[in-house]
């Protein structure tokens, strides 16, 4: 998958001798050391990481963890100490002025954690800010700020101020503003941690909404790791600065990388973070016309009581348990029909929570099928295997 942003041993160093203290990093003198003989902070310190184009991307970390001086070195609100930044292939740290304000203004928009929106302005004016920069028709302008303004549910609020806002109100018309200007990166920095709880998930999910519908790359920074996994396609955990660990959700939660992370992940809500897609085994499978003395021998190869069966496009039609085709073979006959196969199963799809899985599993049922949109079957989700996702892992692997 085609890169769109990347750094490259990014340190950042704020104070007065910040190459003396990017040399002392280089000698392996820790943050406390370069402090004590340079009065520098390191804010990040030899970051590497690669954002795929349409992630969504989560950097994650507590106060102090470097991760939104990360996020503004990405659009040059910070200039790198070290390392180089690049933008689609571009590296970014090296260009002029007004090449950066065109980056901004048409690759690259941020939305931040305390709205930045203008208290003057209107809603419509806001959303408008970024496109007015630009040389547009007031037709092309309108029709793209009336698109941005239906995209995050603002039909109606066009003329109200922000002081008439709440905060998630506000948080959607940084959220439209961004979108309004069509840049293929969002920058968002803990966009959603100063609303309550409530009004956070429902953001959550009109950003999640967003991204399946445009695609677009947004690297998200938050503080939240519950927030981390649920909405991330992968995620950094950063601690003083560096990388600690990165991967999916569910890679992060069966295997941290050492203790902070061990103890980082220790209340994460297993049942909301992890999805059928991340427990899900690949099944033994039948079709329609199959000879039964071979689908019978396959059932007692895996030992198993069940087949699940697709039809020639591998989409899924039903299970078929050992007993019925015991039965059948008894009276006679010789290939798989329908009269054989139980249709009324459950069935997920891969982004199905493992809440919604231990629910339909409970009781030791048979194994969930999961599949797709066409519903082709991808893979089957067993009590078991359910079970055993709901376990953290037993301290630090490594």
């Amino acid at each position: 998958m085609i890169s769109m942003l990347v750094a490259k041993q990014v340190t950042k160093v704020f104070g007065p001798q910040p190459e003396r203290a990017v040399s002392l990093l280089r000698q392996g003198h820790s943050r406390e050391e370069v402090l004590s003989r340079t009065k520098c902070t390191v804010a990040v310190r030899e970051v590497d990481i690669e954002v795929r184009r349409g992630e969504l991307f989560v950097i994650m970390g507590l106060s102090g963890s470097g991760k939104s001086t990360l996020l503004r070195m990405f659009n040059r609100l910070i200039q790198p100490t070290s390392g180089e930044i690049y933008v689609d292939g571009r590296e970014i740290s090296i260009v002029g002025d007004h090449d950066l304000r065109a980056l901004r203004n048409r690759k690259l928009s941020m939305v931040f954690q305390h709205f930045a929106i203008f208290p003057h302005r209107t809603v419509r004016d806001n959303v408008s800010f970024g496109l007015s920069l630009r040389n547009l028709s007031k037709g092309d302008l309108d029709a793209r700020t009336n698109w941005a303004l239906e995209s995050v549910g603002l039909n109606g609020w066009e003329d109200v101020r922000p002081a008439e806002l709440s905060g998630g109100m506000k948080q959607r018309v940084g959220l439209a503003r961004a979108l309004a200007t069509d840049a293929e990166v969002l920058l968002m920095d803990e966009p959603f941690s100063a609303l309550d709880p409530l009004i956070r998930r429902e953001m959550q999910n009109l950003l999640l909404q967003l991204h399946r519908n445009l695609g677009r790359t947004i690297v998200f920074v938050t503080h939240d790791l519950n927030e981390a996994m649920r909405i991330g396609d992968r995620i950094v955990l950063m601690k003083d600065g560096r990388v600690v660990q990165s991967g999916t959700g569910a890679e992060i939660l069966a295997s941290p990388a050492d203790d902070y992370v061990n103890d980082f992940v220790s209340d994460v809500d297993r049942t909301r973070v992890l999805k059928a897609r991340d427990i899900m085994r690949v099944p033994e499978t039948a079709s329609l016309r199959d000879d039964l003395t071979v689908v019978l021998n396959q059932i007692e190869a895996e030992n198993a009581k069940l087949l699940h069966v697709v039809d020639e496009e591998g989409r899924f039609i039903g299970t078929v348990f050992k007993g019925r085709i015991v039965r059948a073979m008894e009276v006679g006959s010789c290939r798989l029909d329908l009269s054989l196969v139980k249709t009324d199963g459950d069935v997920v799809e891969p982004d199905a929570r493992l809440l919604d899985c231990l629910s339909l599993t409970y009781g030791g049922g048979p194994p969930l099928a999961v599949v797709d949109h066409e519903r082709r079957l991808l893979g089957v989700v067993s009590p078991d295997a359910v079970l055993q996702a709901l376990k953290p892992p037993l301290g630090n692997k490594h």
